[in-house]
């Protein structure tokens, strides 16, 4: 019966022409077939492709169904306080939108679960996809892993050879650091002699340059002395030299005095 009093309102509410439900409110009354045209052509062709189960359409019907069923209660009760029976009206309008509420409920729900099996089924079929291609890619995974192993197992050994080459030539390179050691010292050595023996020859040339200046000082000295003593010498031999001529001379003079007397 709420059913039919419901289909019966619909095709009552198409008919009439909008206008104001409650002078207080901004509530219009309008033909309900303009509603769901428009929410039939909420839905795209774009939508519908998307949407292969009808999921996006089949929500935005259950919207459009329950804003209209809203709108239809809010003519009803309008109306109803313009009927003898206001509250019995009220009532069966009441009736009516939970009736219609109720269907909607249980459509939502049976499309939620409907999503939600969609999405269980879509998600087993992500698992399904993933584990073949997994499963596919074993052999080429299988390979890459034993040509991963191998190269990291040639690693290891190109480094346990490397390391076996350097202890066997630790040795050598012992001894070669010894003999490069032992060539460092003995060339610092050389280094060390010939800087002592530049110093001791710049010390002996110091020292036989003050003998030789030495020894000039000493025959300046003896060639002074013997200059004095020629030159003591020379006079002294003048003096004799005069003394003797003197000499003569005054024998002769006394020889002349003697013959002058003796004649």
């Amino acid at each position: 019966m709420a059913v039919l009093a419901c289909a019966g309102f619909v095709q009552a509410a198409t008919a009439q022409t909008p206008r104001p439900i409650n002078p207080g409110t901004s509530v219009t009354e309008s033909p309900l077939d303009d509603a769901r045209a428009t929410g039939a052509n909420a839905a795209s062709p774009a939508d519908a492709d998307a949407d292969a189960n009808g999921f996006g359409a089949r929500q935005k019907a259950l919207d459009t169904r329950s804003e209209e069923n809203n709108y239809r209660y809010a003519v009803k009760q309008h109306d109803c306080y313009n009927d003898f029976f206001v509250n019995h009206c009220l009532n069966a309008a009441r009736a009516a939108k939970r009736d219609v509420s109720q269907e909607i409920r249980k459509q939502q729900l049976a499309l939620d679960d409907e999503q939600r099996l969609q999405h269980a089924q879509q998600r087993d079929q992500q698992t399904a996809l993933k584990r073949a291609q997994y499963e596919a890619d074993a052999p080429q995974r299988a390979t890459t892993e034993k040509a991963s192993a191998e190269s990291f197992a040639e690693k290891q050994r190109q480094n346990a050879l490397s390391e076996a080459q350097r202890t066997a030539e630790a040795p050598q390179r012992a001894q070669n650091q010894a003999a490069y050691d032992r060539k460092q010292a003995d060339y610092q050595k050389k280094l060390d002699d010939a800087a002592a023996r530049g110093a001791q020859d710049a010390r002996d040339r110091d020292a036989k340059a003050e003998r030789y200046e030495a020894k000039q000082r000493d025959a300046a000295e003896h060639q002074a002395e013997v200059q004095a003593r020629q030159k003591e010498a020379a006079v002294k031999q003048q003096q004799r030299a005069q003394q003797e001529a003197a000499d003569r001379a005054h024998q002769e003079q006394l020889k002349q005095q003697q013959q002058q007397q003796s004649k």
